[in-house]
């Protein structure tokens, strides 16, 4: 390639780049508590609940905390799609309105993929060292699960 072509390519990236932070997705940020919250329908302990917000709501419930990259496009499309996924998959704001065979179905899950160390992920908690999950962390929010499940 000649060097006047590489010059003219890197501006037009350097451009795209550009634009491209004009287009953000919309934040995932309620004002409100949900009144199908799994803490209102079923009983969590402060401990519990503290777990719960540390390691896991960023993407499974209605508010995320966002991290100061998630203002750089396309990383925030990204960190959309993943949040996006994440609360189809199991968002505890939601969690009432399930019918009782999913929340089984999910709490079981949940207790899987915490005794796996699948949850949360290792691409989270790289950055977001706080949400890592103890093994007594882990042990709590399992038991809390199996409790609820026996409900």
């Amino acid at each position: 390639m000649k060097k006047q072509t590489v010059l003219r390519l890197i501006l037009a990236l350097a451009i795209l780049l550009l634009v491209i932070q004009f287009f953000r997705p919309d934040a995932n940020r309620t004002t409100t508590s949900s009144s199908a919250a799994i803490e209102k329908v079923y009983p969590v302990s402060e401990e519990v609940q503290g777990i719960l917000k540390q390691s896991c709501y960023d993407c499974h419930s209605n508010n995320t905390t966002y991290p100061w990259y998630s203002n750089i496009q396309p990383l925030g499309w990204w960190l959309q799609n993943h949040i996006i996924e994440g609360k189809q998959e199991l968002n505890f704001d939601e969690f009432g309105n399930y019918d009782q065979k999913k929340q089984k179905h999910k709490l079981q899950e949940l207790i899987e993929v915490v005794d796996n160390g699948e949850m949360p992920l290792g691409s989270y908690t790289i950055i977001h060292r706080s949400a890592r999950l103890s093994p007594d962390e882990k042990d709590k929010l399992i038991s809390w699960a199996q409790n609820i499940r026996r409900m």
